[in-house]
């Protein structure tokens, strides 16, 4: 399903212990990436689409007729509620929770729990991260990172400058850091307050 597949030699590759339910569709890659991946220990619901050269981590859960455009990148142990729709070249770091009926058209850092419309920080994914083994104190850090980013209305530029000053370097923030100035589409919106 793309206009520029010249019937090159292209591959769908599915990890280990991946369930895949009624109705998926998984289209392989083009010449862009060669490949559509999708890691070890994945749950794809019902009605589910993964579209040409799209990379899928680890332990993903995509709930019924969550849709990924092609190109996009999902990050392991990610969790993408019903009817998610992803936009093409999008991004989703690890450990991040979307919730039901979203539409992704920026990319969605690690760890965070993203709602609303236009798609916008709404916390962290604390709870997913306590069922993965994060612990009290790593979660805060991981919070007061968030905060500077989406919360004390600076610029990302300005953010990441704070942060890399004030914090200290820890691999939940480096990776935070390099997500947001790797970024292609560019970040979700930050906390928005509802009236």
């Amino acid at each position: 399903q793309d206009l520029k597949f010249d019937d090159e030699e292209t591959t769908v590759e599915i990890g280990d212990n991946v369930t895949i339910r009624e109705c998926v569709t998984i289209n392989r890659g083009t010449k862009d990436r060669m490949k559509t991946v999708i890691g070890n220990n994945c749950l794809i619901m019902a009605y589910c689409h993964i579209a040409h050269d799209c990379l899928v981590g680890n332990n993903t859960i995509f709930s019924n007729n969550t849709t990924l455009a092609g190109h996009v990148t999902v990050g392991d142990n990610v969790v993408l509620a019903g009817m998610v729709a992803v936009h093409q070249f999008a991004s989703i770091g690890k450990h991040a929770f979307v919730t039901g009926g979203s539409l992704v058209r920026k990319d969605v850092p690690p760890y965070v729990k993203a709602a609303r419309e236009p798609l916008s920080y709404v916390g962290i994914n604390s709870v997913g991260l306590r069922r993965r083994g994060y612990t009290t104190e790593k979660i805060r850090e991981i919070q007061d990172i968030y905060r500077i980013l989406f919360q004390k209305n600076y610029n990302y530029s300005q953010a990441i400058d704070i942060i890399e000053a004030e914090m200290e370097a820890t691999p939940e923030r480096d990776e935070i850091i390099q997500f947001i100035k790797e970024s292609h589409r560019g970040i979700m919106k930050g906390y928005l307050k509802i009236n």
